[in-house]
């Protein structure tokens, strides 16, 4: 009887998150879920798809889709990514709005506030990284941003140190309809396991590279297999990259960046997956692949999809 009453009170919907490049969406998600789905870096443009996770609790069930940061597009890709983002506004149930404490709206943010502006969705505005800013001052930023649009809620946080993420989720199933939950209890995210494994490559790609490789480069995973009851994981994979000179950066003096990436991209995994990983890495040169629909279809970039 008790069960029946909680699943009649329970709420599931889908919240988006949206916001100009690198103002912590992906640490939000990954903080809100308690664990790594999304890839997190300080270079713009980290997340090209939409990445759908899942939080369940006695509450109910909120399915996060983290979009690509919405900017102005400069090829193929950016004009994807940015679809991804625009179009996700209106299919949603609540839409939180990541931005910075700051008292100056910039082109960016006025782009976001005046698409804001036409949906009908409850927007919820997250001033994140309050942990960088003095407490007095953040209801000066709450102040500068409620002049901007009619938000439904205003939920000052820290994705990093994880401060009134427990409030967050609680606004966010005010919002949400009564209803069953889309996914079982155990799910944490749709994202295929090679897609997961492809991006954390790629995180630390972005991570090690100097500044002008990283927006020219996906990551392929060409096989991905169980070898046998060793509890050993055997992947290849290969970076692409759009110029031979990004090519002999992402390699390295004697291989070293490669084996650093390498590295660091097969502790992530192996704490994925749970259990030991052989991951071999191989860079190829795809000049403007970015401009290309072909090989951004081929690489998990499918316009159709959207």
């Amino acid at each position: 009887m008790d069960k029946k009453m909680g699943q009649a009170n329970e709420k599931s919907g889908f919240a988006a998150l949206v916001g100009r490049p690198n103002v912590g969406k992906s640490t939000l998600m990954n903080r809100l879920i308690g664990q790594k789905i999304a890839i997190t870096s300080n270079k713009p443009q980290t997340t090209r798809n939409r990445i759908q996770t899942v939080y369940t609790d006695e509450r109910g069930q909120i399915v996060f889709l983290d979009t690509p940061g919405i900017h102005k597009a400069k090829n193929k890709l950016g004009e994807y990514m940015v679809r991804a983002a625009e179009r996700t506004l209106s299919e949603v149930d609540v839409i939180l709005w990541l931005v910075e404490p700051t008292d100056y709206i910039g082109a960016g943010e006025q782009h976001i506030a005046g698409q804001l502006a036409h949906t009908k969705t409850p927007v919820i505005l997250v001033i994140n990284k309050v942990d960088t800013v003095k407490k007095e001052e953040i209801l000066h930023f709450i102040d500068t941003y409620r002049r901007l649009l009619n938000f439904a809620e205003i939920v000052p946080v820290s994705a990093l140190k994880g401060t009134n993420t427990d409030t967050l989720l609680g606004v966010i199933f005010q919002y949400l309809p009564c209803g069953p939950k889309f996914y079982d209890e155990d799910t944490v995210t749709d994202q295929p396991e090679r897609q997961i494994v492809a991006e954390l490559i790629r995180e630390k790609a972005l991570r090690c590279l100097d500044e002008e490789v990283p927006h020219g480069i996906a990551v392929v995973i060409d096989r991905m297999k169980e070898r046998g009851s060793q509890g050993l994981v055997d992947i290849d994979a290969t970076i692409m990259c759009e110029r031979d000179s990004h090519k002999g950066i992402i390699i390295g003096k004697q291989g070293s960046m490669l084996k650093k990436i390498g590295s660091a991209a097969r502790y992530e995994i192996e704490r994925l997956l749970g259990c030991q990983v052989n991951l071999k890495l191989w860079v190829k040169v795809k000049k403007d692949w970015r401009d290309s629909d072909f090989l951004i279809k081929n690489f998990g970039y499918d316009k159709k999809e959207l």
